[in-house]
């Protein structure tokens, strides 16, 4: 299904950029168009250099919320907004209002616009996260000439996923840096990314890629031994010349003055691993389970405190082998890979 064991995972919000696309794609990879966080346009402009080169490549999508915040969830949001109200004045930001109703395209991830972009001029494969793609919506791709794959963190999200016909699954350990991929609750707690691909081999018979955590060639190498018919790796490329990262994401991957990460949906309302700082360690027990409305919450947070180059109010996502990430090329990080695995 792979033209490499190795993938260039998608990483939205600006990181994964066309030029970090081709440029593992020209060293090796496989390698994936983030398509979070785009109107279809954006889309369609961010994937054009990748169609131009003539190779095979992916688009990742989120699958949207299919059902509106819960009061709960509404009543966490106001007040996660007046707690981040002092952090907001440090760099003279504004906490916005947020009250989107459950069909605003910001939302829905301007969803259907994008479905309507991939089956109107499709792309050689597909990938979902944050949930399932229906089943018709699968079968459409496939018709247009797409192989689908689905995100999933278990075996129970596996066997979920297989029964919608994708093609193959990229299974996600809990290591991987950014936002977690599970969309039922955990049915494992696997210690590694191996154990969790042998599990997941042992129930499903699609082709697996094992993803999260992979801070060098030998945790590829055992995933591949486990099972998985290709790797992917992502925090290994925030710090490359081609990455779209803030300069002080990449800055923080080098400096040892950060130790631990953490899960947290301090930053966006949906959990995802981080380097810990003072934000995630003032935020992650009040911050609500409402995503994306908590992502808008913080943008001009974190814009803010971009410009003041602060970033410990920052989401550095990072997976637990963030320590490996080198800067340079990202050609020399693919081909270290490939030439050890």
């Amino acid at each position: 299904m792979f033209t490499s064991p190795l993938i260039a995972a998608p990483m939205a919000g600006g990181t994964t950029t066309a030029e970090l696309a081709l440029a593992a794609q020209g060293a090796g990879a496989f390698a994936f168009a983030a398509g979070g966080y785009k109107t279809a346009g954006q889309l369609a402009a961010h994937i054009a250099p990748l169609r131009a080169a003539g190779k095979d490549f992916g688009v990742n999508l989120f699958v949207p919320r299919k059902e509106p915040l819960a009061p709960g969830q509404a009543a966490g949001l106001a007040r996660y907004r007046a707690e981040l109200a002092a952090d907001a004045a440090v760099h003279g930001a504004a906490v916005p209002e947020v009250e989107l109703e459950q069909d605003d395209p910001r939302v829905q991830d301007y969803w259907a616009e994008k479905l309507d972009l991939l089956l109107e001029d499709p792309v050689p494969v597909v990938s979902f996260t944050f949930g399932l793609a229906p089943a018709a919506v699968v079968a459409q791709l496939q018709r247009a000439g797409s192989r689908v794959l689905a995100s999933v963190t278990g075996v129970a999200e596996a066997l979920a996923a297989a029964a919608t016909g994708v093609d193959a699954l990229v299974v996600q350990h809990a290591g991987a840096g950014g936002h977690t991929a599970a969309f039922l609750p955990a049915d494992g707690g696997f210690a590694t990314l191996p154990d969790l691909v042998a599990a997941v081999r042992a129930e499903v018979t699609l082709p697996l890629v094992g993803a999260g955590g992979v801070s060098g060639p030998a945790g590829a190498r055992e995933a591949l031994s486990a099972g998985a018919v290709a790797v992917a790796i992502g925090t290994a490329l925030i710090r490359t010349d081609e990455s779209g990262a803030r300069a002080l994401h990449k800055d923080a991957l080098g400096d040892p003055a950060y130790t631990e990460t953490a899960m947290t949906r301090a930053f966006t309302g949906k959990p995802a691993r981080a380097l810990i700082n003072s934000f995630v360690r003032n935020h992650t027990a009040a911050a609500p389970a409402a995503y994306p409305e908590v992502h808008f919450l913080t943008a001009p947070l974190r814009a803010a405190a971009s410009t003041a180059q602060d970033r410990e109010m920052l989401n550095l996502w990072a997976g637990t082998g963030w320590r490996s990430a080198r800067t340079g090329p990202a050609a020399s990080v693919v081909e270290g890979f490939l030439q050890e695995m």
